[in-house]
């Protein structure tokens, strides 16, 4: 049971900026108190200058919402601006390791900001124009604020669509989660009008929409977003299979290794052995292997072998002096 009153303050407003609705009940299971003491608890954040809203009824519960000054956190207007902005960068390109961890603070920090502040932090973005590497396709910052924002809410998404082959349509979803590749950003969700699991190109989608209705999360037919994402790329483009030996052992090369692209089987001590399936380029694929940073031998196909091996050759003449 949480009894340092400071303590569970900080845990309250921890959960609280998470863009959701939370029922009383469940915050008081958080933090092993009672319902009575969540009210005060809320109480002392207003108090304090903290924006909470609470709305009645079976779906209601408590949410923290932006109000009209920055509430006291340590940060003050011109350290608001600058971390939005740079969020914003980190969250609209696909670097990985990085991306998600912009979108979900991103989605934390706009939810309270105030409108002055977002206003400052648009007009810079619009002012500034990012040098990319053209590696994959830029995506709105907003864009995916909006998602994150209904997958951690249990909110239905409405968008277009823009299929591959140009046709548009409107969905009507379910959202679950958000997933990148370290190239592109793919919204794994449930289709209403198709009632059917999909995943959805991000950089494909446009006029997303928070619609305010809830629902209960169903479960994904694979145990994991990243693991439906790998199978769904697998069936809907032209694919190979792949096979690589690592001289480093199997959790060494996951640390570093996405979940999409496969699972390292231990085959000793000291070593893994990597299979899989990708519609990836092969150089994509070579590139990402050498960036894991431990001793590999490609076994298959030809051509990934035939790639690295140009690319170690291109990378020892950049050596030379």
């Amino acid at each position: 049971m949480t009894t340092d009153t400071p303590a569970r303050l900080l845990q309250l407003l921890s959960l609280l900026q998470t863009p959701r609705e939370w029922p009383g009940g469940e915050l008081a299971d958080r933090l092993s108190v009672s319902r009575r003491t969540i009210r005060r608890d809320i109480d002392r954040l207003r108090e304090l200058g903290y924006p909470v809203q609470a709305t009645k009824g079976s779906d209601g519960g408590y949410r923290l919402v932006a109000g009209k000054a920055m509430p006291p956190l340590v940060l003050d207007d011109e350290e608001a601006v600058a971390i939005a902005v740079g969020l914003r960068a980190g969250a609209g390109h696909a670097v990985e390791g990085v991306e998600e961890a912009s979108v979900r603070a991103l989605a934390k920090l706009e939810q309270v900001l105030p409108s002055r502040l977002r206003h400052r932090v648009t007009t810079l973005q619009a002012a500034t124009t990012p040098l990319t590497s053209g590696d994959g396709p830029t995506i709105a910052p907003e864009t995916l604020t909006v998602m994150a924002s209904t997958v951690a809410g249990h909110e239905r998404l409405r968008f277009s669509y823009r299929a591959k082959d140009g046709t548009g349509s409107r969905r009507l979803t379910e959202p679950y989660r958000l997933v990148s590749t370290g190239r592109r950003w793919y919204l794994v969700a449930y289709d209403l009008d198709r009632a059917d699991w999909r995943t959805f190109r991000v950089d494909r989608i446009s006029e997303p929409f928070a619609t305010g209705a809830r629902f209960t999360p169903r479960e994904l037919p694979t145990g994991s977003a990243a693991e439906y994402l790998r199978q769904s790329i697998n069936r809907s483009s032209e694919t190979y299979d792949f096979t690589v030996a690592f001289a480093a052992p199997a959790e060494a090369v996951a640390d570093r290794l996405p979940a999409w692209v496969g699972t390292p089987e231990p085959v000793g001590a000291t070593s893994c052995l990597l299979r899989g399936t990708t519609g990836d380029p092969v150089e994509w694929l070579a590139v990402r292997l050498a960036m894991l940073g431990h001793e590999f031998t490609v076994r298959e196909p030809a051509e990934l072998v035939a790639c690295v091996r140009e690319l170690g050759g291109r990378l020892t003449r950049a050596a030379e002096d």
